[in-house]
């Protein structure tokens, strides 16, 4: 039974993706989760001297501790120049939403199929 926190689940996903070499992908069931995600997995990994350096250590700590995760990736980002893109509710396809016979139904009347208008 799915519960308050994942009710999209899994119909739809919060999706983080960071703009690194090579990129790093996040997956979570919420926009909730993923900013908690990005919390554990990118930001309290990084290397304390890069985020002293740019004068946001304490900040970047006093926000993870008090649960200000949205506060802590935004000063990440900004500390590190790493690009965050997020997509807090996006459609995940399962078989279930979009099986062969639907697929094939959806193509058969799709834009693809309609005749080129005249320039």
């Amino acid at each position: 039974m799915a519960d308050a926190s994942s009710a999209g689940w899994p119909g739809r996903v919060a999706v983080g993706i960071v703009r690194s070499d090579p990129p790093q992908v996040f997956l979570a069931e919420t926009a909730d989760v993923l900013d908690r995600v990005l919390a554990v997995e990118l930001i309290a990994r990084s290397d304390p001297s890069h985020l002293a350096a740019a004068g946001v250590l304490e900040q970047v700590r006093d926000a993870l501790l008090e649960e200000r995760w949205g506060d802590a990736v935004v000063l990440w980002i900004q500390a590190t120049g790493e690009a965050v893109d997020a997509y807090p509710d996006e459609p995940v396809w399962s078989e279930r939403r979009l099986d062969a016979e639907k697929a094939s139904f959806e193509i058969r009347v799709a834009r693809i199929f309609e005749e080129p208008r005249g320039e």
